[in-house]
């Protein structure tokens, strides 16, 4: 089947076979998957976060992942853009999009038109601003410009508030919009046309599936990976955050036993697949599959559903 003009994305909770499916759907239509998971973008992080192996790839080119330092910090504006721009690379060479991941926020970012504040920066805008607030009144000026560009912004901050003064003056003076402005509809109107692919299964089921696999990654060597960060000195950065290393590194701290720590990476892992299907049901609207159907089956819907758009498009 040739390329669909939408985005494909793959979601569900953790455990539930998204990678198995992406690799036979992506088969099909030529394609390529994109990481959308906030942890699997991270260095040294695979056992960990369940990343795909080479094995497991088959050849489909992956993108997205291993690309963070563990100590580096990683965020959704900073995922939207380079997915985004991802996505039209891989177009531009005929070849399909596929997002897979669990992470339900940074894939809404992508496929919908949300808008961080952290976009609207300029490095030399705020140098100025910056200058203008250390020279004589220069705060207060600085605030009833404010005042008078942004009043609802210049109500919330006090004037004493530089920091917060300088970066509404910033985005008014990069984008042209006072902060409410910018952000106004976020995350509502498209920016991809796109279908989304759920995967759901019977909550005991997966729950199962769950404690086998953590009891997997203990026997593959979680344990010693997270050794390794811990002993490289990588502390309280967002990488180690991720569940199955922050559980462990209060094992290293001897705050709780080995046992007591792969009891709680279960308990914490089911915690996280239950709030990923309430965002999920909630969020956007999805096709939903059983986990447990044939991934054929699967993919054969998927393709009469992007076939049905596309007949639903020419008739218009």
């Amino acid at each position: 089947m040739s390329q669909s003009d939408r985005v494909i994305a793959i979601v569900g909770p953790t455990a539930s076979g998204k990678t198995s499916l992406s690799i036979e759907l992506a088969k099909r239509l030529d394609g390529e998957i994109i990481n959308g998971d906030a942890m699997q973008v991270y260095k040294e992080l695979s056992i960990g976060t369940a990343k795909i192996t080479e094995e497991e790839k088959e050849g489909i080119p992956h993108h997205l992942f291993d690309i963070k330092e563990p100590s580096d910090s990683f965020s959704v504006a900073e995922y939207q853009s380079t997915v985004r721009n991802c996505i039209e690379e891989i177009r531009s060479r005929g070849k399909q999009p596929i997002i897979v991941g669990g992470t339900g926020l940074y894939i809404q970012s992508v496929l919908f038109d949300f808008r961080f504040t952290e976009e609207a920066g300029d490095d030399n805008v705020r140098a100025e601003l910056e200058k203008e607030l250390e020279s004589e009144g220069g705060a207060e000026r600085l605030y009833h410009r404010l005042q008078k560009m942004d009043p609802a912004s210049a109500e919330k901050i006090h004037p004493n508030n530089h920091r917060r003064l300088i970066r509404a003056l910033e985005i008014i003076q990069v984008t042209g919009k006072t902060k409410n402005e910018h952000e106004q509809g976020a995350g509502e109107a498209l920016f991809f046309d796109h279908l989304i692919v759920g995967l759901t299964l019977d909550r005991e089921i997966l729950y199962k599936r769950i404690d086998v696999r953590v009891d997997q990654m203990m026997e593959d060597g979680l344990l010693e990976e997270a050794r390794g960060l811990w002993e490289k000195g990588i502390r309280n950065v967002q990488s180690v955050q991720a569940i199955g290393y922050k559980e462990l590194y209060q094992y290293f701290e001897g705050v709780i036993s080995l046992d007591d720590a792969i009891e709680l990476i279960k308990k914490n892992t089911r915690h996280y697949a239950k709030r990923q299907m309430t965002y999920f049901r909630n969020k956007v609207k999805i096709s939903w599959f059983d986990a447990n159907s044939d991934k054929e089956k699967i993919v054969d819907e998927i393709i009469s559903i992007l076939k049905g758009f596309e007949e639903a498009e020419s008739n218009k």
